[in-house]
């Protein structure tokens, strides 16, 4: 199968990804993954967008879609693969679109994972991590015993930046009006699968398994 597996920040993308992509024996391709191997070999495409991103500046379309297209050409992908964290544009979609042509290996469907603003505003910012060994706890899902302090070695909890409400509801306007068109996009091209991202991690990935083997 050759998946696209969309959501707003805040959805479970990583998570569900990481189920499907075990459960079915495909590659997880995602484009953080793709830009940091690409850097660390030092390859032709990963030296251009280290020296932009050393710069502060964002990696241009032609570059990540030049990654992406050398990435689903690798053998591991040819019987299928899940993306994840491309396309984010409709010009990223459609270059898409002309690599898997080339390719000959058309998409099979793209899963969006449904979650209201205010659930993802909830589980984001309820997010507290531990300075010392970095897991995570949650407010509501996983609080501490001791307020801000972990459990496990006794670090102070803190939140991200990217997690405070504020900034969440901002990444948030960014995915509508960037990624969201994407919806009505691969609607349009009878590709498109909703998924309510409700409830456990399990419940949610059975529905996404489900939906895949029917």
């Amino acid at each position: 199968m050759r998946l696209i597996l969309l959501g707003p920040p805040g959805a479970g993308k990583g998570t569900q990804a990481s189920i499907l992509t075990k459960h079915f024996g495909m590659p997880h391709v995602s484009t953080g993954d793709i830009f940091r191997a690409n850097i660390a070999r030092g390859t032709p495409l990963g030296l251009k967008a280290k020296a932009i991103l050393d710069s502060g500046e964002l990696v241009p379309d032609e570059i990540t879609i030049g990654i992406v297209r050398d990435r689903l050409a690798e053998p591991d992908a040819e019987p299928g693969f899940l993306l994840d964290g491309f396309p984010r544009t409709i010009p990223q979609a459609e270059a898409l679109g002309r690599i898997l042509d080339d390719l000959g290996r058309p998409l099979d469907r793209v899963l969006e994972l449904q979650v209201d603003p205010e659930e993802i505003v909830r589980r984001l910012s309820g997010r507290r991590i531990c300075r010392t060994c970095g897991h995570v706890w949650h407010l509501e899902f996983e609080p501490p015993t001791v307020e801000d302090v972990c459990d496990r070695d006794g670090g102070v909890l803190y939140q991200r930046e990217d997690d405070e409400p504020e900034t969440v509801r901002t990444r948030l306007r960014v995915y509508v009006e960037q990624t969201k068109p994407l919806i009505g996009y691969y609607a349009d091209h009878g590709l498109l699968t909703t998924i309510p991202a409700v409830g456990s991690v399990d419940d949610i990935s059975q529905r996404l398994i489900e939906t895949l083997e029917s």
